[in-house]
């Protein structure tokens, strides 16, 4: 047999470790936490143990070396004879063994580590665990959260910490029902938002263990209808891309929003119709659609729809047992929290949002406590509760940069961020980050790793927007890694004071854009329509008591006008479009044809066309059409064919009529020709009149 390099050495000083002696102690003096290190040539190799003695008098004990990413390995053959202590992990070769001697005060364990016939020094100091130092450091920080909820207008919060696999810290603060006086508590239902997205990527990411998926094979490899408004994308993009916002579109989140129709087929389709604002990788632009994408090709590939592939996968074996894809399932609950925004500076409690349909991309609903199961699988290397549940490598790549965001932070103590897969990466104060947060209509979300510390957070709210949940866990974190404090909380108070004034005088300058003096180019039922974008699908203009609205996925905006063929859109119970400005579009025959809405506000705004009255595609309304009609000497034909006409003339082809605004058709072959029929006042068909650029003919109906 070879003998082991250096490299090899290592590896196994991270997952292999045998027998300690100590003289003349206590058997019980074993017991606790120890911390310290194997002096390995050129660099001290840090490790902690712990010791609990059995009823029996036997003993159990773990190892964890942060090296190596290793945590709480299981100690075999703890012997204790006085203050000579052993113990070992077996099944690596070399024989890994540890031989020390407990102190006479009992506070130092020192002795040899032997490995493969080599031999070093290693010492051991008793210390408090570090779960039970990181609790210790969280006794004030109950008072910062109840300084947020008060000062940032937040119903209620919850906050769980772990530290390893120990839950350190899991409280309730405030109300989840501010009108039934109902506290917020650890075991709360709250939506996480953009929080489920790493659910997405985990569920993806033991699909590629099991080798069904590749993250750099194209999408279309396994959707071969996939298709992008760009055809080098189309080719191009693949999973990898989908789930680090790289695609080069921009958010199109309008879309989908309050979009309870439609399938997650459907809005796979709608990207060939939505237009990019830079190129394949070129640009990082966050994009929910996409990682709807995402859930949806975990969906072709195990055939269970997205719910059913994240709980066989990810929720069954965390033990998530309460977490749900639904806010319909939370309300079924016992206790869940009620979602709030504020309003003029007060709290209102307002209707949930009900995005199921977008599920991937921020639909899950968990409490503090069953995350802490999340939490800790991500830091232990993808086991929970000795069970591996994805592997090592493919979880290291989750939480690796893949896309940088481009963005500047705020504040010195945080680096610009990356992303990863479902993941922003960072350094927080000198410590590597790996975080996602989520804001849905009356839910805001955390959630924080720091690998390399062992620490995970969580920290769900009840309102809209708050940024209290990083707030309290920039807390947390400071106070654990014992670093300098800061008020955190004490300057979002202060910053959203100041931006509350700000806005006020804002809304007071809006009306200067105004062009004063103007009025509508057409009657307000001439606006009146359904209109329809490809991507974006049906908007609905109508009058109502002489006020125009606009609905666009069941939310409906009251309209005022604005100046000149823009009409801007009032509050409403649903507040979405505030403020939004539509503009009309006349065509060169004079009709209202369009509607342009910066639905999108980094590309041109959407064009919305005008529909046809539906009846012009019901054979029933069109068959009265059917007949044959004189023009000059020749004689013109009009059937009908499923639901469209056609027209005949003898000597030329037969034409398609498309049905087109103002009560007309256009020849399909020849758009710039129309027809229109002619009708007496008792609605009857007497003749069509053939409208050219040169002229219209008109021809009489042949009874």
């Amino acid at each position: 047999m070879k003998r082991c390099s250096l490299g090899i050495w290592l590896i196994f000083l991270g997952f292999i470790f045998g027998p300690i002696l100590a003289w003349g102690a206590q058997p019980a003096s074993l017991a606790g936490h120890w911390a310290g290190t194997i002096d390995i040539p050129g660099m001290k190799l840090a490790i902690d143990l712990d010791f609990t003695q059995n009823q029996d008098g036997s003993w159990k004990g773990d190892i964890s070396i942060p090296a190596q990413k290793a945590v709480d390995l299981p100690l075999a053959n703890i012997s204790v004879e006085g203050r000579l202590v052993s113990f070992e992990i077996i099944g690596v070769p070399g024989k890994p063994t540890f031989k020390g001697e407990i102190s006479q005060d009992g506070q130092v364990i020192s002795g040899e580590f032997t490995q493969s016939g080599r031999t070093f020094p290693f010492t051991l100091k008793r210390t408090v665990s570090p779960a039970k130092k990181a609790k210790q450091s969280l006794e004030a920080l109950p008072q910062v959260v109840e300084k947020g909820l008060k000062g940032l207008k937040v119903p209620g919060v919850a906050l769980a910490v772990v530290k390893g696999q120990e839950v350190i810290f899991a409280r309730g603060f405030g109300w989840r029902d501010v009108d039934k006086k109902l506290p917020m508590t650890p075991d709360t239902l709250l939506a996480i938002g953009s929080a489920t997205k790493a659910f997405t990527t985990f569920t993806l990411g033991t699909l590629v263990d099991e080798g069904r998926v590749e993250w750099e094979k194209p999408v279309r490899f396994y959707i071969p209808w996939f298709r992008l408004y760009d055809t080098f994308a189309t080719l191009h993009l693949t999973p990898r891309d989908l789930v680090t916002h790289r695609s080069g579109l921009p958010r199109h989140d309008l879309v989908w929003y309050n979009n309870h129709s439609a399938s997650r087929e459907e809005f796979v389709r709608r990207l060939a119709y939505l237009q990019p604002s830079a190129d394949l990788r070129t640009k990082f632009q966050y994009n929910n659609l996409m990682f709807l994408t995402a859930g949806y090709l975990i969906e072709v590939l195990t055939g269970q729809t997205w719910e059913e592939a994240v709980r066989e996968r990810v929720l069954k074996p965390l033990e998530m047992t309460r977490t749900n894809f639904s806010v319909l399932d939370s309300q079924k609950d016992s206790d869940f929290a009620q979602p709030y925004r504020q309003a003029k500076g007060k709290i209102k409690k307002i209707p949930f949002r009900i995005i199921t349909n977008m599920g991937p991309a921020g639909s899950i609903n968990s409490s503090v406590n069953e995350m802490t199961h999340w939490l800790m699988v991500h830091l232990n290397g993808g086991k929970y509760k000795g069970k591996t549940i994805i592997k090592p490598q493919t979880l290291q790549d989750m939480h690796l940069a893949h896309m940088p965001t481009g963005t500047t932070p705020s504040i010195p103590e945080i680096t610009p961020a990356d992303y990863g897969l479902g993941w922003f990466i960072d350094t927080y104060r000198g410590h590597q980050r790996v975080h996602h947060g989520g804001n849905i209509d009356g839910f805001s979300a955390m959630v924080w790793l720091m690998p390399q510390d062992g620490l995970g957070f969580v920290a769900l709210a009840n309102k809209s927007g708050t940024a209290l949940p990083e707030l309290i866990i920039r807390h947390a974190a400071d106070l654990i890694l014992g670093l300098a404090p800061r008020d955190w909380v004490g300057q979002a108070i202060e910053r959203k004071t100041k931006g509350e004034k700000e806005q006020e005088k804002a809304e007071k300058k809006k009306q200067s854009r105004r062009q004063p003096g103007t009025r509508p180019a057409h009657k307000l039922e001439e606006y009146a329509g359904l209109y329809h974008h490809p991507g974006y699908g049906d908007l609905k203009v109508f009058l109502k008591e002489g006020q125009l609205y606009f609905k666009f996925n069941g939310i409906v905006t009251p309209l005022e006008h604005w100046h000149y063929e823009t009409f801007n859109a009032l509050r409403a119970e649903d507040p979405t479009f505030v403020d939004m400005k539509l503009t009309f579009r006349t065509n060169v025959d004079g009709l209202v044809a369009a509607v342009e809405a910066p639905f999108e506000p980094t590309i041109e705004p959407i064009v919305f066309t005008k529909k046809p009255a539906q009846q012009f595609f019901e054979p029933e309304f069109l068959k009265k059409f059917v007949g044959r009609y004189k023009l000059l000497e020749q004689v013109v034909t009009v059937s009908l064919k499923g639901n469209r006409l056609t027209v005949a003339t003898p000597g030329q082809p037969e034409y398609e009529l498309v049905p087109v605004l103002g009560g007309e058709f256009a020849l399909k072959q020849v758009k710039t020709i129309h027809v229109k029929f002619i009708l007496d006042k008792a609605g009857q068909v007497t003749g069509v009149a053939f409208i050219q650029p040169n002229g219209i003919f008109e021809a009489k109906k042949i009874k």
